[in-house]
């Protein structure tokens, strides 16, 4: 069964760093998809950033270029999303889902992880 779990949310201060975590059990991470993907109080769940071995580059929401890195570790079978430059809007909980392929729709991932809160606020 897969099996996927995220770690390393919290409350931070506008402009800081946190790094979130996301392990993997019950199958091969290098072939599946992996999507980070966020959900604000009253707001849908969006498709933060996504990485995949048949995708090629990772894919990022606009509102997180150049602030968010997604990267994985194989081996260890974790996905990580660097998170700088910290803004409010970036608040809410921090899921970890698995696909096929890296798509943005939440509906195409076929197993997700209990998700980690992010609050950033002064």
């Amino acid at each position: 069964q897969k099996h996927l779990v995220e770690s390393g949310g919290g409350l931070v201060q506008p402009g800081s760093s946190l790094r979130l975590s996301c392990v993997a059990s019950g199958f091969t991470l290098e072939d599946d998809a992996i999507g980070w993907f966020r959900q604000a109080p009253g707001k849908e769940r969006e498709g933060v950033s996504c990485i995949s071995t048949t995708d090629g580059r990772p894919y990022y929401i606009d509102s997180v270029k150049g602030r968010f890195t997604i990267s994985r570790d194989l081996a260890k079978k974790m996905v990580y999303l660097q998170m700088n430059s910290l803004e409010p809007e970036d608040t809410g909980i921090y899921y970890c889902a698995g696909a096929a392929r890296c798509t943005r729709q939440p509906g195409s991932y076929d197993y997700w992880g209990q998700g980690t809160q992010v609050t950033v606020s002064s």
